[in-house]
């Protein structure tokens, strides 16, 4: 699940739907802080992000804060099973 800007999206198709509908054709992110922790028994790990989006044509970069869940599958890879993204206006 994705929830992106309070609106909630589940389902791999709706997802990336959800992201190629964007208004925007360029983004560079600009990382500034991660935070990781276990979760739970299943090897499952949080990840907080913020940071900074610049888009193409804007002179103002846009601080965002990113939570996802991540869970390991069989094959010693990950997946992300949540996702919270948030613009932060100030």
């Amino acid at each position: 699940m994705l929830t992106f800007e309070g609106q909630k999206i589940q389902g791999s198709q709706s997802i990336v739907a959800k992201l190629t509908s964007l208004p925007f054709q360029q983004c560079q992110h600009s990382i500034t802080t991660v935070d990781c922790q276990p979760s739970g028994p299943a090897g499952g790990m949080l990840v907080f992000v913020s940071g900074n989006l610049q888009l193409a044509g804007e002179q103002h970069a846009l601080k965002f804060s990113q939570m996802f869940h991540l869970m390991p599958t069989p094959q010693g890879s990950f997946y992300v099973l949540n996702d919270i993204f948030r613009l932060n206006y100030a």
